[in-house]
């Protein structure tokens, strides 16, 4: 257990690298305290989960939502108030909105974008012509992540079979992936998402689009224009035109 969760500490050094240098930052210094604890497993983090294999075929996505809040498959599930399976239109909808996982807001109401970062979703989707209701919105996983960090690899693997039979039984005619993570858990590819955003992807047969996470646009505003015309070229692909602004 200490190995896999060595590789789950290199595999967010390299996520948070990564990110830097998309933004441009082409130098860092590190503690050699810092270095040093990398070495170092926490208790919390060093926990065997034994994994209870989760079904092949759920007939709803209400079935699916049963079996992610009794779901214990990471460590995630020892930490979390409530599971946010994701809510929506569940009939072949438009568009399924998939982010990287829940923040504290939302593992308190057990709802995929409140807060702040729902606020700013809601508004993207409205100015798209859509309401909430209209539309999927979930996780790629269900239960809240320490400090807003990206998802470790054997926490993405232990919820996306959710997501792919979420996916499967929802059927969306378009997925709008927010953040690296969803890209790399979907569709395994490691590109930043910088170099992916606004680039057509598919998965099973669904064209994918891949942009920034809405929290990000929050610390940084300026990238806002990027994801508005990457939700335009989604609207083009599904043949509507933008609202007339009232």
């Amino acid at each position: 257990m200490a190995e896999t969760t060595f590789h789950s500490l290199i595999e967010n050094l390299e996520n948070y690298l990564e990110y830097q240098r998309d933004e441009g930052i082409q130098r860092l210094e590190v503690d050699r305290a810092v270095l040093a604890g990398l070495t170092q497993v926490s208790a919390v983090e060093s926990v065997v989960v034994a994994a209870v294999p989760v079904p092949n075929h759920f007939q709803s996505v209400e079935e699916v939502a049963v079996q992610v809040s009794t779901c214990h498959n990471c460590p995630l599930g020892m930490s979390r108030t409530n599971t946010v399976p994701g809510e929506g239109n569940t009939n072949a909808p438009d568009i399924l909105f998939v982010g990287e996982g829940p923040s504290a807001a939302e593992d308190a109401q057990g709802r995929p974008f409140v807060g702040e970062t729902g606020r700013l979703l809601t508004k993207m989707i409205e100015a798209m012509g859509y309401r909430r209701e209209d539309v999927f919105i979930t996780h790629i996983v269900r239960c809240r992540l320490p400090n807003n960090r990206v998802p470790r690899p054997e926490e993405m693997e232990a919820c996306l079979p959710y997501l792919r039979q979420q996916i499967r039984l929802i059927q969306p005619k378009i997925i709008v992936g927010f953040g690296a993570s969803v890209i790399k858990g979907l569709l395994g590819k490691t590109a930043g998402i910088t170099r992916l955003r606004g680039t057509w992807q598919a998965y099973e047969g669904i064209k994918l689009m891949p942009t920034f996470h809405p929290s990000y646009l929050i610390q940084d505003p300026s990238k806002k224009k990027e994801v508005w015309l990457d939700l335009q070229r989604v609207l083009k692909e599904l043949g509507k035109e933008l609202p007339t602004k009232k």
